[in-house]
């Protein structure tokens, strides 16, 4: 049976170049892929280089654990160390925001709470899935976007063309 999710992309590490071979791997590993808007924000608890940062929707047979491994196979082809501390460059990082509506704390957290705090996660997801429900706030993505304490963290669109798109 076939669920949608939706994944968080970033990198600060030749950013572009990153996020490009994750699209590309995506695509082959998940079907239906749509993607936000790229976002550039500036570093969360750390000094460093700025992000690139967008959300992929996509469809999937794979259970969460399946997923969660086709994550770190993408990240250690593409140069992230594992076991590096959380806040630190890196070349990508891929997490799973939603795995359809889905609430569990087993294997993972979901929904992902950074959902709600992070705005270079709410944005993009809120510009893919306007309408979706958050499956714990019980509010959409547009309404938890548009009541965002939008001070908190500067982020803006870039130009950038998906691979799978173009």
């Amino acid at each position: 049976m076939s669920v949608r999710i939706f994944i968080s992309l970033g990198s600060n590490i030749e950013p572009e170049r990153y996020i490009k071979a994750a699209l590309s791997e995506l695509s082959y590993h998940f079907s239906n892929l749509l993607c936000s808007s790229v976002f550039e924000s500036e570093s969360v608890g750390f000094d460093g280089s700025n992000f690139l940062n967008m959300v992929v929707a996509a469809d999937t047979d794979l259970s969460i654990p399946e997923v969660i491994a086709v994550f770190k196979k993408i990240e250690q082809a593409h140069g992230r160390i594992p076991g590096a501390k959380k806040f630190s460059a890196r070349s990508l990082d891929l997490d799973l925001l939603l795995y359809d509506e889905l609430v569990t704390q087993d294997p993972i957290e979901l929904p992902r709470a950074e959902i709600l705090t992070n705005a270079f996660v709410l944005w993009p997801l809120a510009e893919i899935a306007p309408e979706l429900l958050h499956p714990v706030a019980a509010q959409s993505y547009q309404s938890l976007w548009d009541d965002y304490d939008k001070s908190q963290q500067k982020l803006w669109t870039i130009p950038f063309t998906c691979p799978q798109m173009a």
